[in-house]
């Protein structure tokens, strides 16, 4: 049995799978005291499952940030009462045993190319975008992490090719830098992008649904959006020439994505020989919770009980 943790700013879930198949699944709201009750609340909801199912588990984390590899502490945590701690180290010393955790796009990119919407692909990209952007990695069935574990973090590089119009309104991105591609492909960027032009805010659903229905203004913004993001995602085709992109994240149900992005990035990408398979999730919010559960190989979750 391998157990799977999904640490959010608002809630954690837990989800137990045996060979992929649920077993049981619960959330709580996250302790916003101290990182001290977060790790006590982790820790029950294992034993709990634990109990409940009545056998131990491998035990995965997904979190909103990454484990340095120079200190093993957190860091880019949004969740800022959990950086500079061993999360993994220390979720470990409460139950015992050791404890992987991994940044939660790449649980989600994980998870889709295990049992998801990319499963058998050999090179797959995961997108998350929604209220920001980002990515991960999976080779071979493998997460990438990288030398920075910031291995996928495309939502940071430059807008790619911006028109002399993106130039003189370029956003400044919360992470310091100007025209990132999160501020731009994004459910906040695309916000901002149409309160520039119509005078008012709007989610980035609703800007959708009005394109959707004609509406000229919000039609423009949604081409000047898909037109960024197959900008952004062409750069990553002619770095990486994945087999399949999957997109999760509240953004991801703009249905109009999957027919508009493929033959845009194909224009844009290098040496274009067929449309990229960009393709929607398969487990939705789930895929986080999931992926961390599949940081353990069915044979290492199998030893690591017997121990």
């Amino acid at each position: 049995m391998r157990l799977g943790l999904d640490l959010g700013g608002t809630k954690i879930e837990i989800i137990a799978l045996d060979k992929g198949r649920e077993l049981l699944r619960q959330r709580i709201a996250t302790p916003l005291t101290s990182y001290d009750d977060t790790i006590r609340a982790m820790r029950d909801l294992v034993n709990n499952a634990e109990t409940k199912l009545r056998q131990r588990g491998s035990v995965g984390v997904a979190i909103p940030g990454a484990l340095s590899p120079v200190t093993g502490l957190v860091k880019n945590a949004n969740s800022t009462r959990l950086i500079g701690h061993a999360l993994d180290r220390d979720l470990g010393a409460a139950l015992g045993r050791p404890v992987r955790a991994a940044n939660d796009a790449n649980c989600f990119v994980l998870s889709e190319a295990s049992d998801g919407a990319a499963v058998g692909a050999d090179i797959v990209f995961g997108i998350i975008v929604g209220t920001g952007c980002g990515g991960g990695i999976c080779v071979g069935g493998r997460v990438l992490t990288g030398a920075h574990a910031i291995t996928g973090e495309w939502g940071h590089n430059p807008l790619p090719a911006p028109t002399p119009q993106e130039m003189a309104i370029a956003p400044r991105c919360y992470c310091g830098r100007v025209s990132c591609i999160e501020s731009w492909i994004s459910g906040t960027g695309l916000s901002a992008d149409y309160a520039r032009r119509a005078g008012q805010e709007l989610a980035a659903d609703a800007i959708a649904g009005l394109a959707t229905r004609g509406d000229r203004l919000a039609g423009a913004v949604m081409e000047d959006f898909y037109d960024r993001f197959a900008r952004a995602v062409a750069a990553i085709v002619n770095i990486l020439d994945p087999d399949v992109i999957v997109i999760g994240g509240g953004l991801s149900n703009i249905d109009a994505l999957y027919s508009q992005l493929p033959p845009r990035v194909e224009s844009y990408a290098f040496s274009p020989e067929g449309s990229t398979a960009i393709v929607k999730n398969s487990h939705g919010d789930s895929s986080g919770v999931r992926g961390a559960a599949w940081l353990w190989s069915e044979a290492e979750a199998s030893a690591l009980v017997r121990e």
